[in-house]
């Protein structure tokens, strides 16, 4: 005789870790509608914490906003933002808040990769909100920027190391501009554990804050190389805690301000003091 034993239910396994974090890609893509002389969005696709909103256009000027749907990036977290203005186009891109590096599980590196892309005629802001590095947190971001022959930009960078009363983590931050192929601006910054001398005074002297704003305009020609100190219209200098910046053309139709200041506050100040003097 046979006899059917019951079967035994098998202790519940445990769920798997990742050893990596998450991966998310956002893509944006601005196209000139030729009859109305207005910009639609025909792609406009978020992804995980990247999350895409459509706000009341400005004028011909197409405008999105990121909103951060979950914390992010942490360690381990590989994010990417493709935001493409094709030819007569005109874009806007900001952001709902700071984005906010932190630790991560894994103790991996954060990578957080922009490409921006700017098709003859159009014109691209890209203007988010700050980058606040956490202490403990350790991101890898680049932003790339491929720019045709009569396109516009303007680009704003803000990066605050360490929330309020903490030190900061580990930031490493790489821009590059290309103009029709040829590099137009291409540098590389770090701060943070691990990074010598960031903190000295050769460096950021015990700010911070820390940005920079890129306006290249084929229509503009911003004249000869002259150096103009930011922080003037205030009567304000690094001495009185204000911070301080310099705005200098580039190649013919670029101008590059830099600026650091002790707080997120007193750097957009001086960054909208260059946008003036960009304009002007």
């Amino acid at each position: 005789m046979t006899l059917a034993l019951p079967k035994q239910a098998l202790p519940p396994q445990p769920t798997a870790v990742p050893a990596a974090g998450l991966r998310a890609t956002a893509r944006i893509v601005a196209r000139s509608d030729d009859g109305s002389g207005t910009t639609r969005l025909p792609v406009l696709d978020g992804d995980g914490p990247l999350a895409l909103r459509r706000i009341r256009a400005h004028g011909d000027q197409a405008r999105v906003c990121v909103v951060g749907a979950m914390s992010a990036p942490l360690g381990g977290d590989r994010l990417r933002i493709e935001a493409t203005a094709e030819a007569g186009s005109a874009l806007h891109i900001t952001a709902a808040a700071a984005t906010v590096a932190l630790p991560g599980r894994t103790g991996e590196p954060a990578t957080y990769d922009v490409h921006l892309t700017v098709g003859d005629g159009a014109r691209l802001d890209w203007l988010p909100e700050p980058l606040i590095s956490a202490a403990g947190s350790d991101l890898r971001m680049t932003t790339t920027v491929e720019l045709a022959p009569t396109a516009r930009l303007v680009l704003r960078e803000e990066q605050v190391l360490g929330r309020s009363g903490e030190q900061t983590g580990t930031l490493r931050s790489r821009l590059t501009v290309r103009r029709s192929g040829r590099t137009l601006l291409d540098q590389e910054t770090a701060y943070g554990p691990g990074v010598p001398g960031w903190d000295t005074p050769a460096v950021l002297g015990g700010h911070r804050a820390v940005g920079q704003l890129l306006v290249v305009d084929r229509q503009e020609e911003f004249g000869p190389p002259e150096v103009r100190l930011l922080g003037a219209e205030a009567g304000e200098r690094s001495a009185d805690g204000a911070g301080q910046g310099v705005l200098a053309p580039l190649a013919g139709d670029a101008v590059l301000a830099t600026a650091l200041a002790p707080d997120a506050l007193r750097l957009r100040r001086l960054l909208d003091e260059a946008a003036r003097g960009a304009a002007g």
